[in-house]
């Protein structure tokens, strides 16, 4: 190992690099280094201070390393209280230092697993063709002491590299959101055609089942403007890491020691420093200053159709969202609907109106109200915000399948929406089990056919079908059969059997 650590140090490798390849501590790298070969072999010589209490342990630990090298000491401890039940009490770190001796008195190194995933560059689009866009926030130190919050919106064009920003000291709603995208287009001088997004609440309302909805102000805002939006899958920062990279600068380059004073002071500084910063100097990639790429691709980018608007002021506070659906406020804990908690990063609007905690989502909807609690400690719940305590997947796929008529068409639909949308398949089936209730099976058996030839596998749209169709039949005049309806042959009498023919049969 000596011998092999330094002839990796000759070629040119740092300690880090040596320690990750040879499967050693990056301080062992060092004190190898630090050795003559003489003065390695002596110290490898000496008898090892293993701790005394553990020698009797030695080869059970041995061999479960080498057999399982990826296990931590952490893991070796339990296994040796497992195995030996008068294992010594001692410390946790002296069995870490115990199994770290027996690795490096037995070169058992522990191999490193990281996560792989595949890149690709993306090729630089057209001028005009797309910006990003992203939110950031950040504590400011405040002149006089203390900090302030500021939350920050970003806009980049993907070609020039032009940024935006703006900044506001209440987290941004879809109303300040669309007055961002509107001083934006002012300092672009134009509109892209297409934006990316991150799945923001600040835009869109819910997922539908795997079709996005965006929120009435933001979706009207993008018909009447003329760019597209689109949004990314989550998990994905690839696909819009330019916009990322840009609100990293933000934060490191122009916030990073800066004292706050009032916010209308910060945008105007801000505004300098992206002509002077952000977009006049060269762009680390391109290698080009984006404000000169900038004077390239205003010529084109479209016109801009919507008025400057500033949106109201509303006084709204961000809290986070925990696990259990709840809010903190003030020493107590406030229930919120099952399916608010999107995950770690949930968030919501919290106000105050008299007496009252007035919760809303990032797009300003009410999600609920409660009356604030004068005590300390307690859990404040509506009735209405249960668990839901439904059923497995493989029964509600029964159940739906069932209320849909059990016919091939039924089968037919949720085996497709299974594979369409696997994620939404649970959302699907509960929304099917509440919407198809006593309706007719033609209706049922039409909405289906409709989906079918249309590939439309979302509950919603079925429901829609089924309830429109259902809608079309009851209005529709029954047809009354009268006499002069009957043909003529209607009257003519049956032949009939004689009993004595079925008993001799049946004899």
């Amino acid at each position: 190992m000596w011998h092999k650590v330094n002839e990796m140090w000759s070629n040119g490798l740092n300690k880090s690099q040596i320690s990750r390849e040879v499967g050693i501590h990056r301080k062992t790298v060092r004190l190898y280094l630090q050795m003559e070969e003489d003065e390695f072999y002596a110290w490898i010589s000496k008898k090892k201070n293993l701790p005394l209490k553990l020698q009797a342990y030695h080869d059970f630990v041995r061999k479960e390393l080498e057999n399982k090298p990826y296990l931590s000491a952490a893991q070796i401890e339990d296994r040796l209280k497992e195995h030996y039940p008068d294992f010594p009490m001692v410390h946790s770190k002296t069995v870490y230092n115990f199994v770290q001796g027996i690795r490096n008195q037995y070169d058992i190194g522990k191999p490193r697993h990281e996560n792989t995933r595949e890149y690709q560059k993306r090729e630089e689009c057209a001028y005009g063709e797309e910006a990003q866009v992203d939110f950031g926030v950040y504590n400011m130190l405040k002149q006089g002491g203390g900090r302030q919050k500021v939350w920050v919106f970003v806009m980049v064009l993907s070609r020039s590299r032009q940024k935006f920003i703006y900044f506001q000291t209440n987290p941004f709603t879809t109303s300040m959101a669309i007055y961002a995208h509107q001083l934006a287009f002012a300092y672009f001088q134009g509109v892209p055609k297409k934006i990316l997004y991150d799945q923001d609440r600040v835009f869109m309302v819910d997922e539908n089942l795997g079709d996005l909805l965006l929120t009435n102000d933001f979706r009207h805002y993008v018909r009447n403007e003329s760019f597209e939006a689109i949004f990314c899958r989550k998990a994905d920062p690839e696909t819009k890491g330019k916009v990322e990279n840009v609100v990293k600068y933000v934060k490191q380059n122009f916030l990073r020691g800066r004292e706050f004073a009032n916010l209308e002071e910060l945008n105007q500084l801000a505004l300098a420093w992206l002509k002077r910063t952000g977009n006049g100097k060269q762009h680390s990639t391109t290698r080009l200053v984006p404000l000169e790429e900038w004077q390239v691709e205003k010529k084109y980018l479209l016109p801009i159709r919507t008025q400057m608007k500033e949106p109201e002021n509303y006084q709204f506070k961000e809290y986070h969202v925990l696990k259990d659906h709840t809010i903190a406020y003030k020493g107590n804990f406030y229930s919120l609907p099952l399916g608010t908690y999107k995950g770690k990063n949930t968030n919501v609007l919290v106000s105050i109106q008299e007496d009252k905690l007035m919760i809303h989502s990032l797009e300003e909807q009410h999600i609920a109200t409660h009356i604030i609690s004068i005590l300390k400690g307690k859990y404040v719940r509506h009735s209405d915000h249960a668990r839901d305590k439904s059923s497995g997947i493989d029964e509600k796929i029964t159940l739906v399948i069932e209320r849909l008529g059990n016919s091939n068409k039924a089968h037919e639909f949720i085996e497709k929406l299974r594979n369409d949308k696997p994620r939404y398949l649970n959302d699907n089936l509960r929304l099917l089990l509440e919407k198809i209730v006593d309706h007719d099976s033609m209706v049922v058996e039409k909405a289906l056919d409709y989906c079918l030839e249309n590939n439309f596998y979302n509950a919603n749209q079925l429901a829609e079908l089924v309830t429109y169709y259902q809608k079309e039949q009851d209005v529709m005049p029954e047809t009354s059969i009268t006499p002069t309806d009957v043909p003529l042959q209607a009257h003519i009498m049956p032949v009939t059997s004689k009993i004595d023919t079925y008993e001799k049969i049946i004899s």
